[in-house]
């Protein structure tokens, strides 16, 4: 088994989450930025957990987006995915952490198995999200710009949701 952490980060915020993850899930794993590497990298690896903001209007972040055509055209067939999303819930509650869900969707579209896509909905104010799926997140939720002091106790709590998939 094989473990990649895949991000994209404008501000570091979401390298920081990537790192936080990795120390809380507590295994073996490499962690990548998605500016640095070409998209077949993903390939590579049998369990992947991948980050993106959402900027502006629900659109993806910088380095995803300029490798979103490459990514749709992935096979996730056999691979073990979690998803988690940076959004601010107050300032763009309409469509909270939306970038999140297109990169999720595609790689269900594609073949994924998708764990820790039963997050709560509890405890976050936003209007709407295509990252909401059946009343829950489809994967790890974070507001740094609202909800920072809530950042460590959720990725605590989701990577013990997560890890029985990963080991």
């Amino acid at each position: 088994m094989s473990i990649g952490i895949f991000y994209g980060s404008n501000g570091g915020a979401t390298e920081s989450v990537a790192e936080m993850i990795l120390n809380a899930l507590g295994l073996k794993a490499e962690v990548f930025d998605i500016a640095d590497i070409d998209i077949d990298k993903l390939g590579e690896y049998s369990h992947l957990i991948i980050g993106t903001s959402t900027w502006g209007e629900g659109e993806l972040q910088d380095d995803w987006d300029d490798k979103f055509l490459d990514y749709e055209q992935l096979d996730f067939t056999g691979k073990t995915v979690a998803f988690y999303g940076l959004g601010d819930q107050e300032g763009y509650g309409e469509n909270f952490v939306d970038g999140m869900g297109i990169l999720h969707d595609t790689a269900v579209k594609n073949g994924a198995t998708v764990v820790g896509d039963n997050w709560p909905v509890d405890g976050y104010d936003f209007e709407d999200s295509i990252a909401v799926k059946d009343g829950a997140f489809i994967g790890l939720a974070i507001d740094e710009d609202n909800q920072d002091d809530l950042t460590e106790e959720r990725i605590g709590k989701w990577a013990d949701l997560i890890r029985p998939s990963f080991q």
